[in-house]
């Protein structure tokens, strides 16, 4: 059937959003993530080498794939709630206290850079255009993009400099410290970082909500085949990965400011040639791809379950790995946890209709409701 192509591509994003977004989280897990933007993170040529490839292949751009797969489940969320005639509002609303909830959660237990809070609290915002047409969600989309390139870079340079004693902290608890202890750091750290995150990352989070949902809208996310995805791949993969691996190297091995600056205007180009790129590949998969395309599903369980490990396997209270490796044995065990994960999910899926935080979520989502 013409049609099985195009239903891959959302299970196809997240897989792929789902191995980038673990490089990148794993470099403020493993290692400390008080440094600065022109701070030197680098202590070995590999190190240095890993940092250009994750800086230049993935920071911004897999953040952009999983928000944009946000906007196309409130698309999805829609077409459900209409075709079993439930109240949308107020199953979005659950969905976001639901995300809200889970998200506090990781950022205080796991990992203070959480993304499912600050979607809520996008999200929330989302709502409001639920019902705007194609052409003015792409508008609104594109230019809350441009807004992020600009306000990001500023509110980054001008974030003030970690004072020792909280970096030795850090140090400390992350290395020595139990659980409980790395508890209470993570909760502060969650709490002083979420009100610039919501202005640095919401902006194009929103962004991206508002082009997914314009996917659903426009049948594109339904169509791999569609010219505009051809068109991101023409014109927006070769100059967005170029430009994101050049402002990379410049921050890496030339002036930090302009090379960070360089990247993360960049990103956005890129996450739309990854798009492309995705919809290329969205084709019929073999019987072992299949089951991780449907592991991919559960992507939220994926995520949390990322953090949940990569954060017990480098802290003092589990293996004690914090900045005992280098950042390419990081990068390498977080992607192993993810491959393990997606095993775990689809041997999980064979017995169940969701991963464990999915059931959560819909619990949540849909309760009160018969379902």
């Amino acid at each position: 059937m013409t049609g099985s192509p195009r239903a891959l591509m959302p299970d196809c994003l997240r897989l792929v959003a789902l191995f980038g977004i673990v490089v990148v989280n794993v470099q403020y897990i493993a290692f400390s993530a008080l440094h600065g933007v022109a701070d030197p993170v680098a202590e070995t040529p590999l190190d240095a080498i890993t940092l250009w490839l994750v800086n230049g292949l993935a920071l911004l751009k897999t953040y952009g794939l999983f928000s944009f797969m946000f906007g196309v489940g409130l698309g999805f969320l829609m077409r459900s709630a209409a075709r079993r005639g439930l109240p949308f509002g107020r199953l979005y609303r659950n969905r976001m206290i639901g995300l809200a909830i889970l998200g506090i959660a990781h950022g205080c237990l796991f990992f203070p850079g959480d993304i499912l809070t600050i979607y809520a609290v996008t999200g929330s915002i989302l709502y409001l255009f639920r019902d705007w047409q194609v052409g003015r969600l792409v508008r609104a989309g594109a230019a809350l993009l441009v807004v992020q390139a600009f306000i990001a870079p500023l509110l980054l340079l001008a974030a003030p400099e970690t004072p020792p004693d909280i970096v030795a902290m850090e140090r400390a608890i992350l290395t020595n410290g139990g659980f409980f202890e790395a508890v209470l750091f993570r909760s502060i750290g969650f709490a002083v970082i979420m009100p610039s995150f919501l202005v640095i990352q919401g902006i194009a989070a929103l962004g991206w909500f508002c082009l997914g949902l314009a996917a659903v809208k426009s049948g594109m996310i339904d169509d791999a085949g569609h010219p505009l995805w051809r068109r991101a791949r023409r014109w927006c993969l070769g100059p967005g990965v170029a430009l994101g691996l050049a402002g990379a190297a410049i921050w890496q091995w030339g002036s930090p400011v302009p090379g960070a600056v360089l990247t993360m205007v960049s990103a956005p180009v890129a996450t739309l040639g990854y798009l492309g790129l995705i919809a290329a590949l969205s084709r019929p998969p073999g019987p072992i791809m299949a089951k991780a395309l449907a592991a991919g599903g559960s992507s939220l369980s994926i995520y949390l379950g990322q953090s949940i490990l990569l954060s017990t396997i480098f802290s003092g209270y589990g293996l004690g790995l914090w900045a005992d490796v280098d950042r390419f044995t990081a990068v390498a065990i977080a992607l192993a946890v993810t491959v393990i994960l997606i095993v775990a999910l689809a041997i999980w899926r064979s017995r169940f209709g969701l991963g464990p935080f999915e059931w959560v979520l819909r619990r949540i989502t849909y309760g009160g409701f018969r379902h």
